[in-house]
């Protein structure tokens, strides 16, 4: 791992005084200690890696940041992956920050492709000696001066292979993310999301991933996990990749005195809904194939699929299913069955409309299950590098049993479930955050 080891797999405890000050942060088995920060000398050599599809009015004042930061020039290079813009902002990096590295694609890769792509372009072209830390951060954010030199600080020290900064909102008044964990069937949490700055988010603390957004991971073992992962394209491949490194054997950690901003880019907002659900609802599962153990899998993927599919039905506008029910025509009389009858047959090989929300939930549950082979393959790699437990991985979800439908019918079969498995034992006493965190 670039000469950097974790010493104590990142569950050493904090201070009594530091876990007084968490508040609600009920866990202090996830809490830890971060040494000192680097002086100059101990720091590595980091490269900063961003994505860029048509956000040039976020350049400056990323980059514009990261020029002013502390960290010295000579040990930090950047990327930036140019993927498929059309608003000049290429043309507009070569300009004004022709320090970077310029990645161009003609096309959208992705986030997970564009990543790893920048995390080989620096690899490729350092002029600095190759990076020992890889930074990965959102075109959309700026940062404190110091963000670099306590980010990557825990890693150098031994104390963790990757680490995920305190992202607040542009304006500093609220938070965005401090640490990330997720339910028991993949959907993602940010911690403190929208939460105002309260003293737990000060304590440095195990995090099940690092946000892709603002994380630090040493170079080697990044690549020797394979990366993000590409079949990902975007959403979840950050959950996906610190769930791997957990299963490893590896921490995270969260590194509260890493501060930087998020402005929220609207990216996503500019393609059809459809095309962003398909991802949201297929890759959450595919981590969990992926990442749980052979027992657990089997105890969670029927409630998972259940879930899965009971979200799709309520996306699908079928409001009246009485053309499909043979009870409730044969309680009429017989002109009306008739009636009924020949409606059914004329209808027979037909099509009804369906949302298309629904749809994409269908084709993504199909990208598993039509490729069952495959993801069994791709599991198998995982699994064969098992080095943790999952129970030692499951207090890092911090809210397992979180129902994220209000539905009753959704929330009475999520509650059947975790009975009828065994979820509610599994996961009993785990909830570490209260309220419903945010989607």
């Amino acid at each position: 791992m670039s000469g950097f080891m974790e010493r104590s797999r990142g569950r050493g405890p904090t201070s009594r005084a530091a876990a007084d000050s968490a508040g609600e942060d009920s866990q202090p088995s996830l809490r830890v200690e971060h040494g000192d920060p680097l002086r100059d000398g101990k720091l590595p050599r980091c490269a900063v890696l961003v994505l860029n599809l048509d956000g040039k009015h976020h350049l400056d004042r990323c980059f514009g940041s990261l020029a002013d930061s502390n960290y010295p020039r000579g040990k930090m290079s950047a990327v930036l992956v140019e993927n498929g813009s059309s608003d000049g902002s290429a043309a507009h990096m070569r300009k004004h920050h022709d320090w970077v590295h310029l990645v161009e694609n003609e096309d959208n890769v992705g986030f997970s492709a564009g990543c790893n792509q920048a995390a080989l372009a620096a690899r490729d072209a350092s002029r600095k000696g190759q990076p020992e830390v890889l930074v990965f951060l959102n075109n959309d954010m700026r940062v404190e001066p110091d963000f670099l030199r306590e980010l990557v600080a825990p890693i150098v020290r031994g104390e963790c292979v990757a680490t995920t900064g305190r992202m607040l909102s542009w304006d500093g008044k609220l938070m965005n993310s401090a640490g990330g964990g997720m339910n028991f069937h993949g959907i993602g949490i940010q911690r403190g999301y929208g939460d105002k700055l309260r003293p737990e988010y000060d304590v440095p603390r195990l995090s099940l991933f690092a946000c892709g957004g603002a994380m630090a991971m040493a170079a080697e073992l990044f690549h020797g996990l394979g990366g993000f992962d590409e079949e990902f394209f975007a959403y979840y491949e950050d959950v996906d990749l610190g769930w791997r490194t957990w299963v490893a054997g590896h921490s995270i950690h969260y590194a509260p005195r890493a501060i930087c901003y998020h402005h929220h880019s609207s990216t996503s907002a500019r393609l059809p809904k459809e095309m962003i659900r398909l991802l949201q609802v297929r890759n959450p599962i595919l981590a969990c194939v992926k990442n749980y153990d052979d027992e657990n899998l089997k105890r969670t993927l029927p409630a998972i699929l259940a879930l899965a599919t009971r979200r799709m039905f309520l996306s699908s506008g079928l409001d009246d299913d009485s053309p499909f029910r043979i009870e409730e025509a044969m309680t009429r009389r017989a002109g009306t069955v008739a009636r009924l009858w020949d409606r059914a047959r004329s209808g027979a090989g037909g099509t009804i409309p369906i949302e298309r929300i629904a749809a994409a939930d269908l084709i993504g549950l199909n990208d598993l299950l039509g490729r069952w082979g495959h993801w069994m393959e791709r599991r198998s790699e995982i699994q064969q590098r098992r080095a943790r437990s999952d129970e030692e991985i499951f207090k890092l979800f911090l809210k397992p049993l979180w129902c994220v439908e209000e539905e009753s019918a959704y929330g009475e079969l999520q509650t059947g479930l975790e009975d009828l498995l065994g979820l509610d034992e599994l996961f009993a006493g785990l909830t570490s955050i209260t309220g419903n965190p945010h989607k």
